[in-house]
């Protein structure tokens, strides 16, 4: 009786290790999202091609296991956009692949979809939508909306300030884009973003030309 209840005891202990580890165990979809978001800003931060490329496709890697983790959380879909994005726009702003804009945006519109309020997917969308041609699914009008939405939300986007800035400025409004990009620009040095300080001088360099050309021409 006893040697039937031990060997009972060894199957059914055996049986455990086949079945599914404890959610706690298994990869977590917001652990992932941060390190695919992680690997976005190294990318942006790299100073060659080769680097920036390893660490996107790093990241979109990542992105997908995060969703396939965590399918409803707005992070893991926002973490996979970052990296598909920059892989679109590796050699430069234009989007050439039209499969790739497309579920970049999928990915995009499915972490609004989940958190309508996600700041940082917010300000992506508008950026998008300012910088896409209509026939890609532009809509500057909404896209500036989005932008001014974001700026008066978040004291601490960075990018959503730029892109707005940058508006401005094509409206001709170029006092109001350079203190937006001013402001951007001290964002980012407070909150030690070095992924953004080199583009926000640069923005701010160009928007200050811009308006002292505008000032000059004004005086004629």
């Amino acid at each position: 009786m006893m040697r039937t209840k031990t060997l009972v005891q060894v199957i059914v202990v055996s049986s455990l290790s086949f079945l599914p580890m404890p959610s706690s165990a298994q990869e977590s979809g917001e652990r992932l999202a941060k390190q695919a978001l992680e690997e976005c800003d190294s990318g942006r931060l790299a100073m060659d091609r080769a680097t920036r490329l390893a660490h996107f496709q790093q990241g979109q890697i990542l992105g997908e296991r995060a969703v396939a983790a965590d399918e409803g959380n707005a992070d893991t879909h926002f973490a996979l956009f970052c990296n598909l994005g920059e892989l679109l726009r590796i050699d430069g702003e234009s989007f050439t692949s039209l499969f790739g804009l497309r579920r970049m945006m999928n990915e995009l519109d499915r972490a609004l979809e989940i958190n309508p309020a996600h700041i940082d997917a917010l300000s992506a969308k508008g950026t998008l939508l300012v910088k896409l041609p209509r026939i890609l699914g532009g809509d500057a009008e909404k896209g500036e909306a989005l932008l001014e939405h974001v700026v008066s939300r978040a004291p601490k986007a960075v990018n959503a300030r730029l892109s707005l800035a940058k508006v401005r400025c094509e409206h001709g409004r170029h006092q109001e884009a350079v203190t937006l990009a001013t402001d951007a620009l001290a964002l980012a040095q407070k909150h030690n973003r070095p992924d953004f300080i080199p583009e926000a001088r640069a923005v701010l360099e160009q928007l200050q030309a811009n308006a002292a050309k505008a000032s000059h021409k004004a005086q004629f």
